[in-house]
């Protein structure tokens, strides 16, 4: 019995003791851990602190370097799916027109693929799956992408500018053909008018009567007068550029001081310098000249019947049929008075057509045939002005700086009209106007 507490006390002590040891060491342990901690913090600290903070600064950029380098690549991949849209569209535009339904079919199904493409990328940035790119591949494999869409939309512009370059050179070609049919019947319509007189149509001329004379058959003759006029400066000016002249310099002394919208609105100046010389005089009785000055006293119906005798025949057949009439000795004072000596000898080299004029006789030249175009207008003109009641056709003109008025007036350089308050002015007249009646054609001015 005593023999079992003792063993029974050997064994509890035996147990206290290892728990104790076991304590200790545990204790000891803890101390040597902690001598070792701070064994290995001293050798830490005595390692610079620099080469520590470097690495994590090195850490930390790497990943920065990192995440750029993801955006930067799924940004191109971005691009160049935008830029594969882009150019899609610009395909489909071009087979719109013309209208292919087959290449719409196959570009249409490039688009919705494209835009999926673009669809997935959305995604993997909401969900920041930026990861699945591969770096090394997907730049560069973008960038190539992206120069690959550039120049098919260079390519597809360049296919809808050739397509449009033929479409403007078929018209171009249609514009030209229509052009060359007008300038037929431009010349079948001269022909009627060389055989037949000023107005448009046989058919006219049968209808044309002294009773029912009217505005409109002035006005007819009017702009038949004003072509031959500009034929007429078209072709001095041809002379005087071949013969080395100062276009601007002569101008200047028709209008001086006058500021040109445009440079080839000189011809303007010319054209009221023509005007000028042979409208002078045209109120009075065979324009003032000294010849059968009883002209006045005649009744209307003779200066119709002038009319009708000349309107039929070229100007040169009928001074040569009629060469002591007044229109041939109108030609002969007109043609001196427009035509300066100078002018005539630095045009023509001489003065020979002068003096056949002067000794009542009419040169064979291109210039004096444009002429006679002129003096038969002006003067079939005045014979119907002298041919209406009571006080037939009267001429007017406007001075220079005078406002415009639409009424009395028409711009030959089209300037715009802004406002009542803002009227351009007149620089000078080209063409007198008329008063038929009650009936006013206008006259024809340059604005400034």
């Amino acid at each position: 019995m005593d023999s079992f507490k003792h063993s029974s006390n050997k064994s509890r002590l035996a147990r206290t003791f290892a728990k104790v040891l076991h304590i200790r060491a545990a204790t000891g342990v803890d101390k040597f851990q902690k001598s070792k901690s701070n064994t290995q913090e001293k050798v830490k600290h005595d390692k610079p602190i620099d080469e520590i903070h470097q690495r994590v600064f090195f850490n930390e950029e790497d990943e920065k370097l990192k995440k750029r380098a993801v955006m930067d690549a799924f940004l191109a991949k971005l691009f160049a799916d935008i830029s594969s849209v882009k150019a899609a569209y610009a395909e489909l535009q071009y087979y719109q027109v013309p209208y292919d339904a087959d290449g719409i079919q196959s570009v249409d199904q490039i688009l919705v693929s494209e835009l999926k493409s673009l669809a997935e990328l959305k995604q993997s940035f909401l969900k920041k799956h930026l990861d699945d790119f591969s770096l090394e591949t997907t730049q560069l494999s973008a960038e190539v992408q992206e120069q690959k869409n550039l120049i098919r939309t260079y390519e597809i512009t360049r296919k809808k500018l050739d397509s449009q370059r033929k479409l403007k050179d078929s018209e171009i070609i249609f514009l030209r053909e229509k052009l060359e049919e007008i300038r037929r019947e431009n010349k079948i319509s001269e022909k009627r008018l060389n055989s037949s007189g000023s107005l448009s149509s046989s058919s006219s001329h049968e209808k044309l009567n002294f009773s029912s004379l009217s505005p409109a058959n002035f006005l007819s003759v009017l702009k038949q007068t004003t072509k031959s006029i500009r034929n007429l400066v078209k072709f001095m000016i041809s002379e005087m550029e071949t013969a080395n002249w100062d276009l601007d310099a002569a101008a200047n002394s028709i209008q001086p001081d006058v500021v040109y919208w445009d440079t080839t609105h000189v011809c303007y100046a010319f054209e009221s310098f023509v005007c000028k010389q042979m409208f002078d005089g045209f109120n009075l009785p065979e324009f003032a000249m000294p010849v059968d000055s009883q002209s006045k006293e005649k009744p209307r119906e003779f200066f119709f019947d002038r009319f009708m005798e000349l309107k039929s025949l070229k100007a040169r057949e009928y001074i040569t049929w009629k060469p002591t009439s007044m229109f041939a000795e109108f030609c002969r004072c007109k043609y001196l008075k427009l035509v300066h000596p100078k002018m005539e000898a630095s045009l023509f080299g001489n003065l020979n057509q002068r003096n056949l004029v002067n000794a009542r006789k009419f040169p064979e030249t291109a210039f004096f045939d444009l002429f006679l175009e002129v003096a038969k207008y002006v003067w079939l003109l005045h014979c119907l002005a002298l041919s209406f009641s009571p006080d037939g056709a009267t001429i007017f003109q406007v001075p220079k700086g005078c406002r415009f008025s639409e009424v009395f007036m028409d711009s030959v350089n089209e300037v715009t009209v802004m406002s009542p308050q803002n009227l351009p002015e007149v620089a000078f007249m080209v063409v007198p106007g008329f008063k038929v009646g009650k009936t006013v054609i206008q006259c024809q001015v340059y604005l400034i």
